[in-house]
């Protein structure tokens, strides 16, 4: 017999009464009751708001990072609703189509987002607008009201978040309360989680990383949370101190543009014990832990809940770790379906058969994955074979542990060799001039693809040609096909909301873009700066070859 499973509800339910700290927002803290009598008094709302129906009711959720977006989960969680994370990244009909297509009966806003909703069609939406009185009078009725768990089941729908967008719509995922609360306990039982503890959340909200990684293991816990309304490199170290923060979470380029800041001589005197998140990569984490005092510990785990990777004693340099308890991760090659050989290296750690290595990491065992809102051809996709298919470029050792290669869209193919771009990023940021790197796929003018990289600069530094060239000579690891053909020298990497490289805008641009652009000619070693001419010479041939098109794809 396996332990009971808990629901969300219940964890809120047990914050009753608990006048410790529970919530910091801008010098302002809030009790662990207090938190829980707001949660209590909002599902009270929305019971008396939406009549019952069949079907849970959908409540979408466009706020920052304030105490209400906290709130409004553990309501959701009371009273049998689902939140929809939506983006306010979003404009116009796709903005729209995000919470018709979740069928939100409800949308929680606040002032400084309405100018979004401004001229959109949402019929049978019903608008709450936080930070007004008319929302202060509706409350008013229901303070008082004291949280009930017992309704709740583990089964129920209490989050829709929306995955990544680059390749096409963005799919809504699907998490139940009992998988969220698991997932918050086994983070718990994973980094030693205590009551005593405060979780800093500074990634958005309406991405599943922030719930699922930051919010729900705190809640599990009993830990206080920190909320930043807006993710701020500046203002992270200042925030840690001031709330005193023990853990965080992070995505993408953050740890980047916090390794970017000015660095001061007691910058070591801070209260965390460690980061958990994905893509800082091992030389920022490194530079992190220099500087700062701090572990990172770079974790996998799909956003879905098809499959998770922890690290353990052990796990090498590079690597992310082995599979989860449960899951029967393999390395695939998706043509043929079969597993992918073992890496091997050289004694430098150069992956010698990336070609044959790198393959689509999948579960072939149980999984928690509970499907998209409304889109069976997605659920077909991630679940062919009978299999979960997470849509990421791994490679394994021969000891079975996992490195994490990038997208199957990061994929390159260079001279008929398969590249991954997570593995040249990796060494291009050891170069010390870069603060941030991106590596992205170009179309060759002949067959396949061509590497190009994004790079931006350290304060004061220009791009010096020859001294990146002569860098990229010195990497033993530095395959010969791995050296970036075109260097673009960007002010500040574009990011998508939730701080992960824009690659799809980076491809499309390619080397017609606003910024320069340095390349190595055909035959040539050294890097010049692309001209005009150039540009128009190149565009030509793709013009003469037939593939002209493949520029803006």
């Amino acid at each position: 017999m396996g332990s009971k499973r808990r629901t969300v509800a219940e964890l809120v339910q047990e914050r009753w009464n608990d006048h410790r700290p529970g919530l910091w927002f801008e010098g302002r803290v809030l009790t662990h009751h207090r938190v829980a009598a707001g949660a209590a008094a909002r599902a009270a709302l929305l019971a008396d708001l939406l009549p019952p129906k069949a079907d849970p009711p959908h409540l979408g959720v466009l706020l920052d990072n304030t105490p209400e977006y906290p709130m409004w989960l553990s309501a959701a969680a009371l009273a049998g609703a689902a939140v929809v994370g939506i983006n306010p990244t979003r404009r116009g009909p796709e903005l729209a189509r995000d919470i018709l297509h979740t069928e939100c009966r409800v949308l929680i806003t606040e002032q400084a987002h309405l100018p979004l909703l401004d001229g959109l069609q949402l019929p049978g939406v019903r608008l709450l607008v936080t930070d007004t009185e008319a929302y202060a009078d509706l409350l008013t009725p229901y303070e008082g009201t004291k949280p009930d768990g017992s309704p709740a089941s583990p089964d129920d729908r209490l989050l829709l978040y929306f995955t990544s967008g680059s390749t096409g719509a963005p799919k809504a995922a699907i998490c139940t309360q009992g998988r969220l609360a698991a997932a918050g306990q086994s983070l718990v039982d994973h980094f030693g989680v205590r009551r005593e503890d405060t979780h800093y959340i500074c990634m958005p909200m309406f991405h599943g990383n922030a719930v699922i990684a930051d919010w729900a293991p705190a809640l599990a816990a009993g830990a206080a949370v920190a909320l930043r309304r807006r993710f701020s490199a500046s203002g992270f170290l200042a925030d840690v101190r001031a709330c005193r923060a023990t853990y965080f979470t992070y995505v993408g380029r953050a740890v980047q543009y916090i390794l970017a800041t000015p660095a001061r001589p007691d910058d070591r005197d801070n209260p965390l014990r460690m980061g958990f998140g994905t893509e800082a990569g091992a030389v920022d984490a490194g530079a992190f832990e220099r500087r700062f005092g701090v572990r990172l510990v770079e974790g996998y785990g799909s956003s879905e809940g098809g499959a998770a990777i922890q690290r353990t004693s052990g796990t090498p340099a590079g690597a992310i770790g082995r599979a989860a308890p449960g899951d029967d991760l393999a390395v695939v090659d998706p043509a043929t379906r079969r597993e992918c050989p073992a890496a091997t290296f050289t004694g430098n750690g150069r992956l010698l058969n990336g070609a044959e290595a790198i393959g689509e990491l999948v579960n072939r065992g149980p999984n928690p994955f509970e499907g998209y809102w409304r889109n069976p051809d997605a659920d077909a996709a991630r679940r062919r074979d009978g299999w979960y298919w997470t849509g990421d470029l791994f490679y394994r050792d021969a000891d079975g542990f996992l490195y994490f290669a990038g997208r199957t869209d990061d994929r390159l193919r260079v001279d008929s060799e398969n590249l991954a771009a997570a593995v040249i990023e990796n060494i291009l940021a050891r170069y010390e001039d870069a603060a941030a790197v991106a590596v992205y796929a170009v179309p060759d003018a002949v067959a396949g693809d061509q590497v190009m990289a994004a790079v931006t600069l350290r304060t004061g530094v220009s791009f010096d040609p020859l001294a990146f060239g002569e860098f990229l000579l010195s990497q033993p690891d530095l395959g010969t096909k791995m050296a970036p053909r075109f260097v673009r020298i960007v002010r500040r990497m574009p990011v998508t909301a939730t701080n992960k490289v824009h690659r799809v805008g980076l491809r499309r641009e390619g080397f017609r873009c606003p910024d320069p652009v340095w390349w190595r000619p055909p035959g040539e070693c050294a890097y010049r700066r692309l001209t005009e001419e150039e540009i128009g010479e190149l565009v030509a041939e793709y013009r003469a070859r037939g593939r002209e098109e493949l520029l803006t794809r």
